[in-house]
């Protein structure tokens, strides 16, 4: 079989295209993650200070604020958003998410201190003051990797610091005059009084078993997202196909039934309707394969609503786009709810260590919106204040941008004549 040669756009444009794509995805994708450290920013840590001081060397002092003010300075101010809190303030913030994790210095720290130096000359058992670093694993083990990083450095040098003035501190109170040496203190005691504190780490309302180690609010947010991106794409593909607009072909079988007479409003009605009654039926089954999985959800009524209400949402303006890009919408949706959503969407590195541009993407992106209400209900007992309100409503807001996007765009469409019909289609020959 012979024909006229092909064309060079044929084969240029999908090359082109699929070249574009890639060095998008490459970009998203590997500038996300490669330098989470070197992207640090505005990463959310409380320090808490209920130290109320004690006297040492005869002298009034608070060791505990002295930490505090070390602690500002060694802990990069451009990387870490360090915010000092009380306790119910810091577990407050802890519940609803707002925070990766909390330096406590206890209120007797200062006394605790000043009985390890007297104890490094008189025998008798004691006890390291005790500096406590709580991480909050609900948010994501990769941020409360960041978090004991960050903080373990800064305490390495507190301790070294305090250590070196508890030391001078002794030495001063065992001279017995100024110009004499102190006699000499055991090797045990100089390297408890070499490093003084005790750091302590324990984790805030560690999760259950079951949770993928505080994934699973991520892989459930991206089903739902798959859900509502790939289940329009189908439900587009097979409507355009009954109706006659696009031929179907499994394999060897190839049909192209004759065109409906629809407008174009009334066909992304029909789809939206067909979505409408998918989306539960989806949600249910990803729920029913979770418990199935033994994935620990408390809250199953509101994962079911909230997951078939974001489905509905992004399958809405996935059609909506493709009613008003044609084929091309495939490429829009793609890069809207996959390549931009899942750099910026927080489930496995945390937006704060990311470029700030996936910060800036993050404040509208879908999949983001859709992961805060998620982890929300799945982590966080469903409260509002830990991003479920804020989840809700950003997706109803993408529900309203889609329904009225779609409805204007075919409406203008049907207005100006440009129906989808055979006797409208265009040969170009070039």
């Amino acid at each position: 079989m012979t024909g006229k040669p092909v064309r060079a756009q044929v084969w240029t444009r999908p090359i082109v295209v699929v070249g574009l794509l890639m060095a998008l995805l490459s970009l998203m994708y590997l500038g996300y993650v490669v330098n989470p450290e070197k992207n640090l920013h505005d990463f959310p840590i409380a320090l808490v200070n209920q130290d109320v001081g004690d006297t040492l060397g005869g002298q009034p002092t608070n060791v505990g604020d002295q930490i505090a003010t070390a602690l500002a300075q060694n802990i990069p101010a451009d990387k870490v958003d360090l915010t000092v809190t009380g306790i119910p303030e810091m577990q407050k913030l802890l519940l609803d998410g707002k925070i990766y994790g909390a330096i406590i210095i206890p209120n007797d720290f200062t006394k605790r201190l000043g009985i390890l130096g007297t104890a490094s000359v008189v025998s008798g058992k004691v006890e390291r003051p005790v500096i406590t670093i709580q991480t909050n694993p609900r948010i994501g083990s990769y941020a409360t990797s960041i978090t004991l990083r960050i903080t373990e450095q800064a305490l390495a040098k507190v301790n070294e610091t305090v250590g070196r003035q508890l030391t001078d501190t002794v030495d001063a109170q065992l001279r017995p005059t100024p110009d004499t040496a102190a006699p000499p203190v055991s090797g045990a005691a100089q390297l408890t009084l070499a490093e003084p504190v005790d750091v302590v780490i324990t984790p805030f309302r560690p999760l259950p078993d079951g949770t993928g180690g505080g994934l699973s609010a991520f892989f459930y947010t991206l089903l739902v997202l798959l859900a509502g991106f790939t289940g329009a794409m189908i439900i587009h593909t097979m409507v355009d196909a009954a109706l006659g607009f696009t031929p179907t072909e499994y394999g060897p079988w190839y049909v192209h039934y004759p065109s409906t007479p629809i407008s174009r409003l009334r066909t992304l009605l029909l789809k939206w309707g067909i979505l409408a009654i998918v989306a539960p039926l989806v949600s249910a089954v990803f729920l029913a394969v979770a418990t199935l999985l033994d994935m620990p959800i408390d809250r199953a009524p509101m994962l079911f609503l909230y997951s078939t209400l974001a489905i509905i949402a992004v399958g809405v303006t996935a059609l909506s786009v493709l009613a008003a890009f044609g084929s091309a919408g495939l490429l829009v949706n793609l890069i809207l709810f996959i390549v931009l959503g899942l750099p910026s969407a927080g489930g496995s590195v945390p937006i704060e260590a990311t470029p700030k541009a996936m910060g800036w993407l993050s404040t509208f992106e879908p999949m983001h919106q859709v992961f805060l209400g998620i982890r929300a209900i799945l982590y966080f007992d469903a409260r509002g204040s830990s991003g479920l309100a804020h989840g809700t409503w950003m997706t109803l807001l993408g529900l309203l941008i889609g329904l009225c996007f779609g409805a204007a765009i075919t409406a203008f469409y049907d207005r100006k004549g440009l129906h989808r019909s055979a006797d409208r289609a265009r040969v170009t020959e070039e």
